[in-house]
C-alpha cells in the first residue's frame, strides 16, 4: 500500500512538558505520520509519555535520544528502549562501529535504529573547526556517506541525513535503508531565522528519497498547525502523483 503524504511527516514534540506535548499530539493526530520525542521532553516526562502516545492515542513514536557512549552502555540502554514499543530511535554514528553494532544488538529487532550522520545544523565551517579533513569540509556529503556506510555495516535500519543527501544514501545503501531527513522548510514558511543550515522543502526531500521528513517549526509556529500539516501532506501527495505519472 502506497504511503500518503501525511505518513511521511514526523512532528517533533519540542516542548518542555507532558501537558504541552499531549495537547499537540491530540491536535495533530491523524494529520502527521509519527511523533518524535527528543532529549528535553524525554528527560522531563520519560517513558510514561511514550506509553501514553502509543497506548492512549495509538500513534507511532520516534525516540530521538542520539545515544553516544561505550558499546556496553549503548546496548543496555537500547534494550530498555526496545521494551517501550517505539518505532525508531537514534544513535550517533560517531567514531565507533562497535557502538552502532551494540545498538543494533540491544534493539533485539523490535525498534529501527537510525544512525545520525551529520546534523543539519552543521556547516562546512563547523567541520573545519573540529579538524575534519579538507575533502570532508569542502563536501560534507563525503562525511555523510562514510557514516551511512558505518550504519549499514552495523545493521542499522537507516540514517538521519539532510534532504540534500537522501538520494545518494539510497543509491549507495539500497532502497530498504531508511533516509530520515530533518531540516525541512516549505517555501511558504514563516521565514524566521533558525539553527538549520542544510534545508530542503518537504516535496523535494521525498522526491530525493526521504522515507520520513521531520517538520517542526513550520507546523508548530503556524497560525493553524493542522492546516499547515495538511498543506505539507497535500504537497507531497501532488509530487508523488507527478512521479507516478512520469
Amino acid at each position: 500500500m502506497m504511503k500518503k503524504g501525511k505518513d511521511y511527516i514526523v512532528f517533533p514534540l519540542d516542548v518542555p512538558s507532558a501537558d504541552q506535548a499531549k495537547a499537540l499530539v491530540s491536535q495533530l493526530d491523524g494529520h502527521v505520520g509519527m511523533f518524535k520525542i527528543g532529549l528535553e521532553l524525554f528527560v522531563s516526562s520519560g517513558p510514561s509519555l511514550v506509553k501514553w502516545v502509543i497506548d492512549s492515542v495509538g500513534a507511532a513514536v520516534f525516540l530521538d535520544l542520539k545515544l553516544h557512549d561505550i558499546p556496553t552502555t549503548v546496548e543496555r540502554a537500547m534494550t530498555r528502549i526496545a521494551a517501550l514499543g517505539v518505532k525508531l530511535v537514534t544513535v550517533h554514528c560517531g567514531e565507533s562501529l562497535p557502538m552502532l553494532e551494540a545498538a543494533v544488538v540491544g534493539s533485539q529487532g523490535q525498534v529501527g535504529v537510525l544512525g545520525v550522520t551529520v546534523l543539519t545544523s552543521v556547516s562546512s565551517s563547523d567541520l573545519q573547526g573540529v579538524g575534519y579533513r579538507p575533502d570532508m569540509i569542502d563536501d560534507p556529503q563525503r562525511l555523510v556517506m562514510l557514516k551511512a556506510d558505518m550504519a549499514k555495516s552495523a545493521g542499522c535500519a537507516g540514517v538521519i541525513c539532510s534532504g540534500l543527501e537522501a538520494a545518494a544514501v539510497k543509491q549507495r545503501c539500497g532502497e530498504d535503508f531508511l533516509a530520515v531527513t530533518p531540516g525541512i522548510r516549505p517555501n511558504w514558511g514563516s521565514g524566521k531565522k533558525d539553527d538549520q543550515r542544510r534545508v530542503v522543502t518537504p516535496a523535494m526531500a521525498v522526491e530525493r528519497g526521504a522515507d520520513y521528513i521531520v517538520v517542526g517549526r513550520p507546523i508548530r509556529d503556524a497560525d493553524d498547525p493542522v492546516e499547515a500539516a495538511d498543506r505539507i501532506g497535500k504537497e507531497i501527495d501532488q509530487m508523488l502523483g507527478q512521479m507516478i505519472g512520469k
